[in-house]
C-alpha cells in the first residue's frame, strides 16, 4: 500500500501518519507539506510545496499512489465565508482533480467532521461548505471516496495541536477523555483511532461513504479482533 497524506503537521494528519508508519501493509507514505518539519523514517518521503491548491509543479512525483488521506483543515472561527471555502472546499478540491486522474484507482479519504450538513442550505457556514466539499468528491472518477467526520478527538502519543486555545482545551480535557469515552462513545475518538479506520477501510471497504464518529470507532478496532 502506497499513501499520500495531506496535513501531515496537523493533530489529526499526525496521527494518522504515525499509524501509516507502523502499519507493516503500508510500503511507503508521501507527505506533502508546506514547511519540511516530519520526523525521518524509512518509509515516508517529504514533499515541500508551499501552494497545495496548485500541484502542477510536483505532479510528476503524485503517480502510483493507492490512497490519499486529506487531513488538511483549518478551524472556521474568525473566518468570512469566501476565505474559508477556499481554504476548505477550492483546495480540496483541487487537489482531488489532480489525484484522480493522476490515480484512477486511488481511494481518497476525507477528514469532515461531525454535523456536516449534505444539503448545503443549512445555517452553519463551515457545515455548508463541508457538506459541499463532501458532495463534489463523491462526483470524482476515484476507484472510493470516504467521508470521515469525527466529533472530539483527542490527541494520543504526544500529538499536539499548532492552535493555542486547542491545546489547552485538550489539556484540561485529558483527564476526564475515559469518562468521557464511557459515558458518549459515539462522539469522541482518538488520533490514534482515525489513523487506524482509515487504513482498516482502505483494506475492508465500508459500506457507506460517511463514517460518522460510531463508525470510526468501529473501523478503528477491526485490527484487534
Amino acid at each position: 500500500m502506497k499513501v499520500i497524506l495531506f496535513g501531515a503537521a496537523g493533530m489529526v494528519g499526525q496521527g494518522v501518519l504515525r499509524e501509516c508508519l507502523l502499519d507493516p501493509d503500508v510500503e511507503s507514505v508521501l507527505a506533502v507539506v508546506r514547511n519540511a518539519s516530519l520526523p525521518q523514517h524509512d518509509k515516508l518521503r517529504e514533499i515541500v510545496h508551499q501552494d497545495v491548491s496548485d500541484l502542477w509543479a510536483i505532479e510528476d512525483r503524485l503517480s502510483g499512489y493507492d490512497d490519499c488521506f486529506f487531513c488538511l483543515g483549518v478551524s472556521s472561527v474568525g473566518m468570512k465565508e469566501e476565505a474559508y471555502r477556499h481554504v476548505t472546499y477550492d483546495l480540496t478540491v483541487s487537489v482531488a482533480k489532480t489525484l484522480a486522474k493522476l490515480n484512477p484507482m486511488m481511494t481518497f479519504i476525507y477528514v469532515s467532521g461531525a454535523g456536516t450538513d449534505s444539503t448545503e442550505r443549512g445555517r452553519s457556514m463551515w457545515a455548508r461548505i463541508k457538506g459541499k466539499t463532501e458532495n463534489a468528491l463523491l462526483q470524482m472518477p476515484f476507484k472510493a471516496v470516504f467521508l470521515f467526520r469525527p466529533a472530539y478527538i483527542q490527541p494520543l502519543h504526544g500529538i499536539r495541536t499548532k492552535t493555542a486555545w486547542y491545546g489547552a482545551f485538550y489539556a484540561v480535557v485529558r483527564p476526564f477523555y475515559p469518562l468521557l469515552k464511557t459515558l458518549f462513545p459515539n462522539y469522541v475518538t482518538t488520533t490514534e483511532c482515525v489513523g487506524r479506520a482509515m487504513l482498516n477501510v482502505t483494506k475492508r471497504g465500508f459500506p457507506n461513504p460517511f463514517l460518522e464518529n460510531r463508525d470510526i470507532n468501529v473501523m478503528c478496532a477491526k485490527d484487534s479482533k
